[in-house]
């Protein structure tokens, strides 16, 4: 029974990421990135790992989905897309991660009997206490990069957005909007 589920989520969660990539409407891949994430979360849920899954679901689903579709209110996305073609070695490269990726998928529930832990779990411990564990001793720089790293995108991404704004609404009165707005200036 946890093999159906395994592969059912995997290729459920296969389908979401490929929909991600290949759509040109930029609600369809938001959606079907959301959907992805919670697929991912019902791996930790499989392997026990409950409080990875909530966190998942609330960290990625939640938080980071809010912050993409903020960041599509900047674009328009009511115009096509233009595509320049890339290399076919790109696509060839792709192509091998992908079905490289399908044989680890199916090979994965075969190696993982042999698989032990580094950290087995002990007794008495629940699971966020293990990750709290492990998270705050043996990862505690990486965490702490990738927070940085984190913080200096979110500012990037500010300073980027706030270079693309020419005018700010929140400063200008009605009659100001409303002339702009005749002009062409504005889209309201």
């Amino acid at each position: 029974m946890e093999a159906i589920a395994f592969y059912t989520f995997a290729i459920l969660t296969t389908v979401m990421f490929l929909i991600t990539v290949m759509t040109s409407h930029a609600l369809y891949a938001l959606s079907a990135l959301a959907a992805g994430m919670i697929f991912i979360s019902a791996f930790f849920f499989l392997l026990g790992a409950d409080f990875l899954g909530a966190i998942q679901i609330i960290v990625y689903t939640g938080a980071v989905m809010a912050l993409y579709a903020f960041g599509m209110m900047f674009f328009d996305t009511t115009r096509d897309v233009v595509e320049k073609r890339t290399s076919p070695y790109i696509i060839f490269g792709l192509s091998g991660v992908a079905a490289l990726t399908v044989v680890a998928m199916f090979t994965a529930p075969i190696i993982s009997d042999n698989i032990t832990a580094l950290y087995p779990a002990m007794e008495g411990v629940g699971n966020s206490q293990m990750v709290g564990m492990v998270l705050f001793t043996k990862y505690l720089i990486p965490f702490e990069l990738a927070a940085i790293m984190l913080l200096v995108a979110m500012v990037a991404g500010i300073v980027l957005a706030g270079k693309k704004m020419d005018v700010s609404l929140t400063t200008m009165s009605d009659e100001e909007i409303e002339r702009e707005a005749k002009q062409g200036v504005l889209d309201v």
